[in-house]
């Protein structure tokens, strides 16, 4: 799977202004709703989900990155979007640092290959040092797009 597949290029976010996990959450899923990805009426039950899971244990996965997810019945495809935050977000990470990349993800709950895939394939790219440096310096939603095109087409080493 790559992040072509389930990426919206519209909701990718830069510059994120929130610094802490609701409000980063409520962002992300917000730019897919602005991006007509997700219901607005869906929107808040979807947070509401994400943040449950969270409860199970933080997606502050370590090394500067979270990976929310969820599973909703409003969504009948696999989405997701990617934010960088400049000055971190408290997290709850389990190393204990600030993150600075997030990748959302929501999928239908009947397409659970689909979502182990998604975040199977985001682990993988993480692991290599060079996409997550350019990835948290990018600036601009384009900037990041090229760089998941980029992992996409396997120009980095993992």
């Amino acid at each position: 799977m790559k992040f072509s597949d389930f990426i919206c290029r519209e909701a990718i976010r830069t510059n994120l202004e929130a610094d802490e996990k609701r409000a980063v959450i409520q962002a992300m899923a917000k730019s897919l709703a602005e991006a007509k990805k997700i219901n607005e009426k869906d929107f808040e039950s979807i947070v509401e989900a994400i943040l449950k899971r969270e409860e199970l244990g933080s997606t502050g996965i370590g090394r500067g990155v979270a990976v929310p997810h969820t599973k909703h019945p409003s969504i009948d495809k696999l989405i997701g979007t990617v934010a960088v935050s400049e000055s971190g977000v408290n997290f709850d990470s389990l190393d204990g640092e600030k993150v600075h990349l997030l990748f959302l993800l929501v999928s239908p709950p009947d397409r659970p290959g689909d979502h182990l895939r998604a975040l199977e394939n985001i682990s993988r790219q993480l692991r290599d040092d060079t996409f997550c440096r350019f990835l948290k310096q990018s600036k601009k939603p384009e900037d990041v797009w090229q760089l998941l095109e980029e992992a996409d087409n396997n120009q980095f080493s993992s």
